[in-house]
């Protein structure tokens, strides 16, 4: 099976002109073995999120969320829908949540001070009944412990021209949408701006509530399969996602 190998995956743009990372054909299953939204900087509690930790912090947007692409997919030409099925997501063994001072609801909050200084906790992914982290455990300490419910937290096509904080912010073709339904089994539908699609995937969360009140969620790397099918000639205003319940 085609693979983007971990250290290729790290792309901070959904660049149009970037060559493609992977072709394949529609239908064809591939991996993306994505790398966490911190770039991998933040692997133990000692590493905190501020720009001395995490170098990526200093530019401006913030090099976050990275993403393994551009995937060409043959077939798949501009003012085509691309549907996206995500086959499945294991997570690494472990996960990192952090607060990051100034971001997220609590960014400013007089309430929660805690919430003013920068701090970072590891959270350990124990295997489930497939013997896998895909349906496995998180433990955040001896107290707390819940399942894991992985998902692609960053996904998206290249835009026509690109966009600063395509990774950051999100639009028509995507981007850091960060939706706990981007799991096994959905299918996302991404309009296409270039002939091929030009798919690009990254930022899983282990886990995650209904927002990120820190900046974080349980971010960790993963090993993603995904294939790709097409809707001829369609454009729809915003992606969608289609899961076995209901249309997101």
């Amino acid at each position: 099976m085609k693979r983007i190998p971990r250290e290729k995956a790290m792309a901070y743009e959904l660049n149009k002109d970037a060559p493609p990372a992977l072709r394949v054909k529609l239908g064809e299953s591939f991996v993306v073995e994505t790398e966490d939204a911190a770039s991998g900087l933040l692997r133990s509690p000692d590493r905190l999120p501020i720009p001395e930790h995490r170098p990526t912090m200093k530019f401006t947007p913030h090099k976050s969320n990275p993403v393994g692409g551009p995937i060409y997919v043959e077939g798949v030409e501009a003012g085509d829908l691309l549907v996206v099925n995500i086959e499945r997501i294991v997570p690494d063994t472990q996960g990192f949540t952090a607060v990051r001072p100034g971001a997220g609801p609590l960014g400013d909050s007089y309430s929660w001070r805690e919430a003013t200084t920068a701090y970072t906790h590891i959270i350990q992914h124990l295997p489930g009944p497939s013997g896998t982290t895909r349906d496995g455990t998180a433990v955040f300490n001896e107290r707390f412990q819940w399942p894991l419910r992985p998902f692609v937290g960053t996904i998206g096509v290249a835009p026509e021209r690109e966009v600063e904080t395509s990774v950051i912010g999100q639009g028509p073709w995507g981007g850091n949408l960060d939706c706990q339904d981007m799991r096994e089994g959905v299918k996302a539908f991404l309009n296409c701006y270039n002939d091929g699609g030009l798919l690009y995937v990254g930022d899983v969360h282990g886990s995650q509530g209904d927002t990120e009140f820190t900046g974080t969620a349980n971010e960790t790397r993963a090993e993603v399969t995904l294939s790709c099918d097409v809707v001829k000639r369609r454009r729809i205003p915003f992606p969608r996602l289609e899961t076995r319940e209901s249309l997101i």
